[in-house]
């Protein structure tokens, strides 16, 4: 997605809100605004939606099994491979666990009135059935994580279950090395680069379907909106910016043996290189060479853990997604459990680790885990409007991260010696 469809995108936003807010003070409840809400914005809102929506089962099951079966080179490199995944693990689960508990405590969402929730909740999209393993608990939502049967997972939407086969996919493809195999994985590989060619499709025409879905919003709700708005994204800053700067900071100290102060100023190209461009793969290049260069980290370590990061230790993406669905949650009063949270949490892991590396990967992560827990996804119209910021954010904090891992696994590996720059 580029600067200038960014742009695009933030005009949908404004145009969608200026003119639902002025339709709502001009005309209020009027039958004829109505009319227009129901028949013209909202359908076209509609089709964005389930045209995200299309594209998460073929993205979600193709990515989390590449995901997985390209990490063959784990069982070679041993100690390394199992160092980057505990740290992925345990970094990325405190990520979410950040984002969940700012939402709770600062709630961006609330502030509307109970009757204009239960209105908009009333008038929203067909609000989508929870799934059945999203409120379960104990030993029934662990049994519920393995399908009895995929295709009926995947009509009934279970995707907690359509994940755990995705990566079990994966670790078979990864374990058969046979020519077959190769060939399923070629083939996966196939479906990724074409749900997500189809994603960048959507994407272009995503600036209408944000102004429908805003107008539509405003159009019901008037300005009040825009508190909600703001909220959230100072909520999602401030969540990233304890991430960055505590958390990898206490990591790169503690585990990595390394100043924070001199990890940060070593970094800074690749920093600046993921916010401009809001893509991790995008700036795999320059994190290889600051890792090498600025850092000294030993080559065959930060290749390794800098390639499998780019797309499996995306902390950023999963804080962003936990926080905009718990916030999506409030706006619209749907209560969630505490095991409704967890499931969020632990999807919120897995789609840090199979979404894709690029700008806006994550929107349908988002679209799938609003279904999954009964949240109306006409919401997501606000996000869009303001995602380029937070996906320059998010961004720096994953290559942050991806360098800071590097930093924890390289230490007691031996170093190379001194490259100069060129």
């Amino acid at each position: 997605m580029t600067i200038q469809h960014s742009y695009r995108m933030l005009a949908g936003l404004l145009t969608g809100i200026v003119l639902g807010v002025a339709a709502h003070l001009a005309f209020g409840d009027a039958p004829a605004l109505q009319q227009f809400v129901r028949l013209v914005t909202e359908p076209a809102g509609k089709i964005f939606l389930r045209l995200l929506f299309v594209l998460v089962l073929p993205l979600i099951v193709s990515a989390l099994a590449l995901g997985v079966s390209g990490r063959g080179d784990v069982r070679t490199l041993g100690r390394i491979g199992l160092k980057t995944l505990l740290y992925t693990v345990v970094v990325s689960t405190i990520a979410v666990l950040i984002g969940v508990t700012a939402v709770n405590l600062l709630r961006p969402g609330a502030g509307l009135s109970p009757e204009l929730k239960q209105r908009l909740v009333s008038q929203a999209t067909a609000a989508p059935v929870p799934s059945a393993n999203a409120g379960a608990t104990g030993v029934d939502f662990v049994v519920n994580l393995v399908p009895s049967n995929i295709v009926k997972a995947m009509s009934d939407g279970d995707m907690l279950a359509v994940m755990v086969f995705a990566l079990l996919l994966g670790g078979g493809i990864a374990a058969t090395r046979t020519e077959y195999a190769r060939r399923l994985e070629e083939m996966l590989q196939g479906l990724y680069e074409v749900a997500m060619r189809l994603l960048g499709i959507v994407i272009q025409i995503a600036p209408l379907g944000v102004a429908c879905l805003t107008f539509t919003l405003t159009a019901r709700l008037g300005y009040d909106i825009l508190w909600q708005l703001g909220a959230y994204v100072f909520t999602v800053v401030l969540a990233l910016a304890v991430q960055q700067f505590v958390v990898y900071s206490a990591s790169v100290a503690w585990l990595g043996g390394m100043s924070p102060f001199t990890f940060f100023r070593g970094i800074r190209a690749a920093m600046l290189t993921a916010f401009s461009t809001a893509s991790s793969n995008a700036t795999l290049p320059t994190s290889l060479a600051v890792a090498e260069h600025e850092l000294r980290l030993p080559s065959h370590v930060s290749r390794f853990v800098l390639t499998v990061g780019s797309t499996a230790n995306q902390n950023g993406t999963a804080l962003f997604e936990g926080v905009t669905v718990l916030f999506l949650a409030q706006f619209y009063g749907v209560p969630l459990t505490l095991m409704q949270q967890v499931t969020v949490v632990f999807i919120c892991i897995l789609g840090g680790i199979g979404t894709a590396g690029v700008p806006a990967g994550s929107l349908p992560v988002v679209a799938m885990i609003l279904g999954l827990v009964g949240i109306p996804v006409e919401g997501i119209g606000m996000i869009l409007g303001v995602d380029r910021l937070l996906d320059m954010c998010r961004t720096t904090l994953n290559v942050t991260g991806d360098l800071a891992a590097a930093v924890v696994v390289a230490r007691g590996e031996e170093l190379p010696q001194p490259v100069p720059l060129p």
